[in-house]
């Protein structure tokens, strides 16, 4: 498999989750900027959208989007308990998170990313993601993991994303689960090596 990632960006996400699984993959950086694969290629050529994440299998299949993404590297290694049994109600309960953080939490950290964005409208997307974020540190009681005592690819998503709320000016000091929970997950050996794969740490 080969993983298209940029340094940093919600490709992170799978990027965790293959290190968690233990599968064989390539990982080849796709700066969302510049396009421009390692060996000068451009990267539209592999996705027509131009952004990351995108897996390519080993039959030449590829495809997008990250809560999806990371739900197949967990049915490639169910022994890791990265994702509930497909067909089960945890498993619908794990693409429920996974939609939430994508359409409430990734979404809105977008327009703090865009420089012509007015100071009063990054405010207004602020607080909507501090709510949101709320909610999920009120789920996080007294839990380890979103899910329960198991980490899930959810767990990676959120920590993924919630690693750009210090760069755009976002405190989360006040969100104690929310904060214990990114600390269990940075200290997963596999999260270590994927962040140092991608030279974050």
């Amino acid at each position: 498999m080969k993983l298209y990632y940029s340094s940093g960006a919600c490709s992170l996400s799978p990027h965790i989750a293959l290190e968690e699984a233990g599968l064989k993959y390539e990982a080849i950086s796709a700066p969302t900027k510049t396009k421009v694969l390692p060996d000068g290629s451009d990267y539209r050529k592999v996705n027509p959208l131009g952004y990351v994440p995108y897996l390519v299998l080993d039959d030449g299949t590829g495809f997008s989007e990250g809560p999806a993404i990371v739900q197949y590297i967990a049915d490639q290694a169910p022994a890791k308990k990265l994702a509930p049994p497909n067909g089960t109600v945890a498993r619908y309960q794990l693409q429920s998170l996974l939609n939430f953080i994508g359409t409430e939490v990734h979404k809105n950290f977008g327009p703090l990313f865009n420089p012509g964005m007015p100071d009063e409208a990054k405010q207004s997307f602020k607080a909507k993601l501090l709510d949101r974020l709320q909610h999920l540190d009120t789920l996080l009681a007294g839990k380890q993991y979103l899910m329960g005592d198991d980490f899930t690819v959810a767990d990676g998503y959120l920590f993924t994303v919630t690693n750009w709320a210090k760069p755009m000016g976002i405190d989360l000091s006040a969100l104690t689960n929310l904060v214990a929970l990114r600390e269990r997950v940075a200290a997963r050996p596999a999260v270590q090596a994927a962040m140092k794969a991608e030279g974050l740490i």
